[in-house]
Formats: structure tokens, sequence, C-alpha cells
């Protein structure tokens, strides 16, 4: 399609004697396309310039695309010899009156016609850095490199910043850089020099670009957002600018960062240079400081500005004004910094594609963002025309009505009052949609609650504490809370629940990013509130892991549980990013911690019963395991070869196996191997197979239980493997099969019917099953496992001692009475489930224990299981509902359905004695 039938509008006409001037000069090309030409010219002074000096280049469109046009531009950047400033500024001209007449006549989208002028500048710097390089280094400055460097820059690189780094560039932007060289090119000797002839390079660069002549320019170039730029030099090492960074860098400059591209010179270096800067841009945590300081910045540009006030059009800065450009980029970037640690989906340069990004996660409500694209390409479009009439950088627009009234007319608008009224609204929308944002409520008085101290007594107690050491915590906590002290009013005890707060409170290391994050999400203190009033020992874990929080606003806190299939891959996929061992591992326990947090908060609040929450406790240590037996396998791989035959598998015993764990649940593993009778691993350090299982074994559990700088996974324990304390950590497939065949005891093989595999090689899994079904299926003699299990009894009961009224475990006719003669059951009926009430269900099939005494068994354990989850929820002590506070009695009755805690003590008490007297009449 020619341009002329592609172009859908044009502007009215203004200046009829520059009309008519073009008309003359372009009366024979197609009629669209000189309407659009003249009247482009009757607004725009300076287009009419150029269209004048360029008339035959231009006049091209006739016969030839646009993009013909604007790539013939690119080959004469590449291409042409002589004087690079004369190239550069014709290159200057061409583009901007071609990308000024596809903006017009809406020939290319707002997107198309920011990429060319950015892509313009790119060319530009490419070719003169380039020509600048070799000249240098045929001149012997750059010591060790070689003419073929040159086109790399000799490893420095333009960093593309702001709008340029997002191929944003408007009409008459300046573009903004950082300049950096790889000092690693360098010997040691001949950095100086190196360094002294970057900043040549850099400094006859930006003259290629800025300089004013004849010809004009090419763009007004800034390199102020380097590091410290009021005292380094115009280009800098890498590792300079990476230990500024990581030592002083703010938050604007982490914003800056997010456009950042590598533009001209070694883009390879550059990209290094911007993985390396990651962590100090994305944060891991969500970073809800970063809204007060954009809101900071923000007032700060306004007041430096003159910008702040009540709205009104004349003069108004379409860039920097309430409701303007930099508002939309503001919010984007913001949220961009608040997630996009957690989501890389979201470390996008572009403005309006950071926004589909922010929709995608959950972060920006669609109405939202559309509302921001579309007054973002309307603002675009009416700061282009402002800078197009006379080729300024402003952003202003104008202070009278006949500046209106050509503004209107190059927009296309004969009706003044209507653009007016059209503008004026689309910043008044965005204005209330950014500043509902960022502005933060004046803080509240705190309201005097009924049961709590005045709230100047807290204040004035907690100062001293570490969280609320710094003024701006502490402006911070003012703020959220006044909503704090109304919610614990709310609480059944308040008094105990403002403790419990207290000692989260206590717990934290820094307060500024948790009160942020109060600030920005109101529901998170209800969370806080609730917990402490229900879990202490929540509390507790929240306060030394705060960063779980960000899970509960991370968009899927409350969906739908995954099986444990997906939770493995998502755990891998959470590993895979990170490329160094120990991140890996550290990684593991952040997301560990997150759904671990996850469901403990959804217990608390009713929207998991105890069964479930149990067996999501079970599934997260299944897909751990499975997720990080592969890590540990592949580091350990690195030394001493991959694993001899199918490698090893990891059985889970107990709660693990029977998929029943508690919030504190420990680990009960054993690891078996199976070498497929290869004696030695192949490696760099080559082991024994047996020693190289052992160590595998030492290193998964290490990895496991390894206090690192996200804490911990789990405890683990392998005494339950064959032989105990005395036999190796690491048993082979046969050795597992003869000892359970022929050597186990019968309390090792009442351990086995809870036994499942849960890591490794899938057909191993499969024969380490095949195994556990055979022991399982041998005749045992009734009377020895019941004797053997009588006498188990004992040793557990002289163990534990007697059991407090709450303590539901222990003691004749607990959980874990029921739970030994369920397995001893289990044993005489030849079963292989491993849940408890399968098991009881086999063995009453078997004709073992009556319906009577089934349910009687069944019942009690239900009712145990239901308080065990409840108590190591709320605290790691024992149970004991007289300390536990209003709230957490109020979660133990309803998970067990009792209306006090008197009928539930009683119903505990009968519950024991039945199950007692069942437990002693069947293993008589």
């Amino acid at each position: 399609m020619a341009f002329h039938d592609r172009i859908t509008r044009h502007p009215l006409p203004h200046n009829t004697e520059r009309c008519a001037h073009v008309r003359r000069l372009f009366g024979e090309l197609p009629e669209a396309l000189v309407t659009l030409l003249e009247t482009t010219a009757g607004c725009s002074p300076y287009l009419a310039g150029l269209m004048e000096r360029e008339a035959d280049w231009i006049a091209q469109l006739a016969t030839r695309e646009a993009e013909d046009l604007r790539d013939g531009v690119w080959q004469d950047i590449e291409q042409s010899e002589g004087d690079m400033k004369v190239v550069f500024r014709q290159a200057k001209r061409r583009i901007a009156l071609l990308a000024a007449v596809a903006d017009i006549g809406g020939v290319w989208p707002l997107e198309m016609v920011t990429h060319a002028l950015t892509e313009l500048a790119d060319r530009c710097l490419q070719r003169g850095l380039t020509e600048l390089t070799a000249a240098q280094i045929a001149r012997g400055k750059l010591p060790g490199q070689t003419e073929a460097d040159a086109k790399i820059g000799a490893g420095m690189c333009i960093l593309a910043m702001g709008k340029m780094g997002a191929y944003e560039l408007n009409y008459s932007s300046d573009i903004d850089m950082i300049c950096l060289f790889d000092e690693t090119r360098f010997q040691p000797d001949d950095y100086l020099e190196a360094r002294t002839t970057f900043i040549k390079i850099t400094r006859a660069l930006m003259s290629l670009m800025s300089d004013v002549t004849a010809d004009g320019y090419v763009f007004r170039s800034d390199l102020r957002l380097r590091p410290d730029a009021s005292v380094t030099p115009v280009c800098i090492a890498m590792e300079t600018a990476e230990r500024y960074y990581e030592s002083v860098g703010r938050t604007w400059e982490r914003a800056a960062f997010i456009k950042a591209r590598p533009c001209a010179g070694d883009l390879e270096a550059g990209e290094r240079f911007l993985d390396r800067l990651s962590p100090f841009i994305w944060r891991k945590h969500l970073d809800f400081a970063a809204i007060e300081d954009a809101h900071d910045m923000r007032l700060k540009i306004r007041s430096h500005k003159g910008l702040g006030g009540q709205m009104q059009l004349d003069g108004h800065n379409m860039k920097l004004g309430a409701g303007g450009i930099r508002e939309i980029e503001f919010f984007t970037q913001t949220r961009q910094l608040i997630a996009g640690g957690r989501d890389p989906h979201l470390r996008v340069r572009g403005t309006r594609e950071g926004l589909d990004q922010l929709v995608e996660a959950g972060w920006v409500p669609k109405d939202a963002s559309d509302r921001l694209q579309a007054a973002y390409v309307a603002h675009r479009e009416v700061e282009h025309r402002l800078q197009m009439i006379g080729d300024s950088q402003t952003h202003e627009l104008p202070k009278n009505e006949e500046g209106f009234q050509r503004l209107a007319r190059f927009m296309g608008e004969e009706d003044i009052a209507k653009f007016r009224a059209g503008l004026l609204a689309r910043l008044e929308e965005v204005a209330e949609v950014t500043d509902s944002f960022f502005a933060p409520d004046d803080a509240e008085e705190a309201p005097e609650t009924e049961g709590l101290a005045p709230p100047s007594t807290y204040l004035e107690q907690w100062r001293s504490l570490p969280a609320l050491r710094s003024e701006r915590s502490v402006s911070l906590f003012k703020r959220v809370f006044p909503t704090i002290l109304r919610q614990m009013g709310q609480a059944t005890r308040p008094a105990e629940a403002m403790a419990e707060f207290e000692r989260f409170l206590s717990g934290l290391p820094a307060g500024v990013q948790v009160f942020s994050l109060f600030d920005s999400n109101p529901q998170l203190t209800k969370l806080i509130v609730d917990i402490c009033a229900t879990s202490p020992a929540l509390a507790t874990y929240l306060s030394r892991n705060a960063g779980v929080l960000d899970a509960v606003i991370g968009g899927d806190f409350f969906a739908d549980w995954p099986d444990v299939e997906s939770l493995t891959e998502h755990l891998i996929e959470k590993m895979q990013e990170i490329g160094d061992y120990e991140g890996q591992l550290d990684a593991a326990r952040r997301w560990q911690k997150e759904w671990h947090f996850r469901v403990g908060v959804h217990h608390l609040q009713g929207l998991l019963s105890p069964e479930d929450a149990s067996a999501q406790y079970a599934d997260l240590a299944q897909a751990t395991l499975a997720a990080l037996l592969p890590v540990v396998e592949a580091e350990f791989a690195r030394k001493h070869g991959p694993a001899p035959g199918r490698g090893a598998v990891v059985l889970g015993m107990g709660s693990v196996g029977a998929a029943s764990l508690t919030a504190d649940s420990d680990l009960d593993l054993i690891v078996i191997y199976d070498p497929e009778g290869v004696e030695q691993s192949e490696g760099r350090r080559p082991l024994e197979t047996r020693t190289y299982f052992a160590r595998l074994t030492q290193a998964f559990v290490t990895a496991l239980t390894a206090p690192m700088a996200e804490g911990r996974l789990y405890e683990v324990d392998l005494r339950l493997r064959p032989s105990g304390q005395s036999g190796p950590v690491a048993t082979s497939l046969e050795a597992f099969r003869n000892y359970q065949m022929n050597d186990a005891w019968v309390w090792e093989h009442l351990a086995l019917t809870r036994a499942r595999a849960v890591a490794g090689n899938a057909s191993l899994q499969a024969d380490v099953e095949a195994v556990r079904c055979q022991a399982l299926a041998s005749k045992f003699e009734a009377e020895q496992v019941k004797r053997e299990t009588r006498e188990m009894r004992v040793r557990l009961a002289e163990a534990s001692g007697a059991p407090q009224p709450w303590d539901v475990k222990s003691g004749a006719g607990g959980r874990q009475d029921i739970e030994l003669l369920s397995q001893a059951l289990s044993l005489i009926s030849h079963g292989t489930a491993r849940k408890i009430d399968l098991q009881l269900s086999d063995a009453k099939q078997a004709g073992l224990l009556s319906d009577e005494q089934y349910e009687h068994l069944l019942s009690a354990h239900a009712l145990f299981s239901k308080i065990q989850m409840a108590a190591r929820l709320m605290s790691t002590k024992s149970l004991t509902p007289e300390d536990m506070g209003a709230g957490g009695i109020a979660m133990l009755l309803r998970d067990c359905n009792r209306e006090t805690v008197d009928i539930l003590a009683d119903d505990v008490a009968e519950c024991r004695k039945r199950a007692a007297e069942v437990v002693e009449q069947l293993l008589q």
C-alpha cells in the first residue's frame, strides 16, 4: 500500500501562506500527500523548513514506503564517508521529517515513531563510537586492542537510559546515557591510559551528537545519570559503577535502570553489567518502600519546577505536571520495582508494555491500565506537536488562546473548547488514578481503644526497638498504627493480642519495608492482628521471616492448592533462575517458607480443615525433597561424577510416609541407592560407590538442615535406616531388601508400614515399594508382634513420662499409642496402607477389631490429630488452654467442633480412656 493510501488524518490549516507555498512545492504529488504536507507546514515553521530543504527526498513518498526511506537513512549512517557531523545531521533532518509526517498522518503508531527516533540515536552513536575508537587504536592509545575491536568500542559500552532505553524518545528529546568501559580487557598497568582514552572518545562523541552547526544538531546529550556525576569522569569502569550502586545506589537510580539498555559499543559487556546489577535494581522481596520514594520524587519535581497547585491548562507541563506523562511512567516503574524482583516478567522497559505485564500479573486493574495507556498515547501526541512547532524541547501547553488555536488545529481539532475540555479531562483522569496510588493519607489520630493503653504509650515504649529507630520507619508506623489499634480493639482479648504484636515488632530487624507493606495493603494489618491474637508461634515466625508477607499479596495466595507435581515444577523453576548452588538453596528456603506460611494462615483463618492442612504440609515437604535432590546430585557430580547406576531415592518414614505433617514436623528419612554393579564413580575425584552415596546423603541432609541467610528447610532424622545409628547413612537396594526380609526387628517392620518413596529415580522408587510390599506380605507371628509392641509401649511411656491433660500425643490411649497399635494390626493383617484410618479399616476387614473398637480408635485419633495440628501452629510449647488466649481457644474449638474448653477437655479424657482400653484389649 502506498504511503498516501495509509494516511488517516491531517492537521487543519493554520498559516495559509506556508500552506500555499508547500502546495506549490509538492503540487504534483498525490493529493492526500500534498494535503498532509501543506497543513503540517502551516502548523509548524520547523517542519516547513525541513520540507523545503529535503524536498526531493521527502517527495519520494509518492512512490516509496516510509519504511524504505527510513532504511535508506540507516544505510547512509553506516556507509557514508566524510565528515560524520554532516552525515549525522542530514540523517537527523530526514528522520525528523519522515517521523513527523508519518506520525501526523496516522501512518505510524506512537511506538513506531519513537522507535525510529531512538534508532537514529543508536545508529549515530554506534557509527561515531566505531570511528573514534578506531582512530585511538591506530594511535596505540588502547593497549592490546586491534582494529577489529573498534566495532565493539574496544570494551566501551553506552547504556541508553530513560526514554531512549525503552525506545520511547520524544520528538525533540535529549538522550540520557551512561558511558562505561570493561576494565577486564586491559592489564592493570594499562588501566589509567585506557580510561583517559575512553574519556576523550566520550567527549568527542558527545560533540558529534550535540554541537550545533550550520546543519543543525543530532541530539542534545546528557551524561548526568552516571554514578556521582558531579565528581566522576564522563566514562567510568564497570567495576567502579557496580561498587557505587551496591553501596549508595538510590531508588531513583533503580527506577532509571528499569529502562537501561546497551545501545552502542560492547553490547555483550553491557548486558553482563546489567545482569550483575540486577540485585540492586530488583529486590528479592516486595519493595513497597519504593512507593514513598517515588512520591517524594514527584513532589520534589513539582516543587523545583513550580508545578504544584490547582491544575489549569495554560502553561501546564505535559511531562512533569499533575496528570502528565511522568505520572504514568512513575506509576508503572514503581509497581515494577515493587514486584519485579519476584516476577521477572515485569522487567520490561516500555511503559505500555510494563502496564500490560502488571495487569497480567494482577498488580494493576485492567481498567486503570486502559485509562492510563489511552492517556499516555494522547499525551505523547500532544507533546510531539508542541515540539514539532519549533523543534524546541518543550512540554508546556500554550499560555494564550492563539497558541491553543495553533495546537488544536495541529491536532486536527477545529473546536478549541472541545480540545481543551478533552485535554483537561485526560490530565485529571491520570491524576485521579495515580494520586490514589502514590499520595499517602495523612496520619490519622490513633484511637483510644478499650482494653489497651493510650496510643502514645505504645509509641514511647517501642521507640527503642530496631524496627522503629529511623525517623522514616516512625513516620510510616504512625500512619498504619491507627488501623492496627482499631483492629486490635476487635480482638477477643486486645491486651493479649497487643502483647504478641509487641513481640512481633521486637523480632523485626528493621521496619521501613514491613510498615510500607502495611501502608500499601491495609488488609495485611488485619492478618497480622489475627495471627497475634491466635498464634504466637506464627507471629514469632513472621518477625523472623517478614519476607513471606510478599506471598500474601503476590496474586495467588488464596488460589486453589496445586498438586505435588506442580509444586515440584514450580520450585525447580525458581532454583533454575539462580546460577550458583548456595543461591539455589536459599531460593528453595524462600519458596518453602512462603508456601508453609500460606498453609498456616489458611488453617488459622478456617480456610482449611486440620486434615487438609496436614496433607498440604506433607505435599510441600515431598515437593521440596523431590526438587532439591537433583540439585544436590548435580552439585555433587561436578566433583565426583554422576551417581553410579540408578542413583538414589529418598524414603519418607513416619508422618512423611503417611502424608500427615504438622506445622513443625521433622522429617524421618532413609536414603536407598542402586549402583547396578558399578563400583566407583567417574569424575574429577572419583569415589567408591558406598562412599559416594554416603557423602551424597550427607550433602542432601546439609542442604535441608544448614542454617543459611534464609534459615533452614527442615530438621532431618535418619535413625530409622537399617541398623539405626550404627548402620551406613545410605543403604543399597540389595542390602535394604536383605535386611527387611531377614534381619529387621519387629519395630522396624512397624515403621515400614508407613514408608513411602518421595524423591529420586522413578524406577528405583517402584523397586523400593516392591521390597516394602514383599516384606509386609511376610508371615508375621501375631503373638510376637503383640509382645514386642507391648514392650515398645512401655519404653515410650518411660521416655515421655506421665502425660499432661492436654498432651494428646503420648501416654496410654494417646495419638502415638493408637498409631503404634494400627501399625501392629497392619503387620498382622499383611496390609500395605500407610494412613492410620486405612490401616484400621484393613484390620477391621480382617476381623482383628470390632466395629465399636474401630470407631473408638478412629474418633480418638481424629480428635487428637486436630488438637495437635492447632497446638503446633499456635505454639512451640505444650498445649495449655489457659495460656492460649481467646483467639487460640476459638480456633481450637472451631477445629474440634466443640462449644467450650470444658466440653473438649471431657471429650479428650473420654477418648483417651476408651482408646487405651481398646489398645490393651487388642495387645493381650
